[in-house]
């Protein structure tokens, strides 16, 4: 090519080709592991209110009696103790992926 600014023209443009699919190769790329990330969380939230629906029906066919007052319920507050944990974890989890994906 002899003329420069036909030759400026040619490599402007395919710059903005190549940068343009980067662009959208990136975008797609987050938003498929945006979308697994989702699925992922949806289903461990299922299994975790499968597993206490199990549990719960598990304690009622058994018999079993939530402790009062008057009794040991320090079970009870382990459990509860340790949900907590568990909803704290999963907290830190998700605020740490959001993080990584700004």
């Amino acid at each position: 090519m002899s003329n420069p600014v036909l030759h400026a023209f040619f490599l402007g443009r395919a710059f903005a080709e190549v940068l343009s699919e980067k662009i959208e190769d990136t975008l797609t790329n987050a938003l498929s592991d945006l979308g697994k990330f989702d699925a992922e969380q949806r289903e461990q939230l299922r299994q975790f209110i499968e597993e206490v629906q199990t549990r719960a029906q598990r304690d009622v066919t058994q018999g079993n009696s939530v402790s009062t007052p008057g009794d040991d319920g320090a079970d009870l507050q382990e459990t509860i103790d340790d949900l907590r944990a568990e909803i704290a974890r999963l907290k830190a989890e998700l605020k740490n992926y959001r993080h990584q994906q700004v």
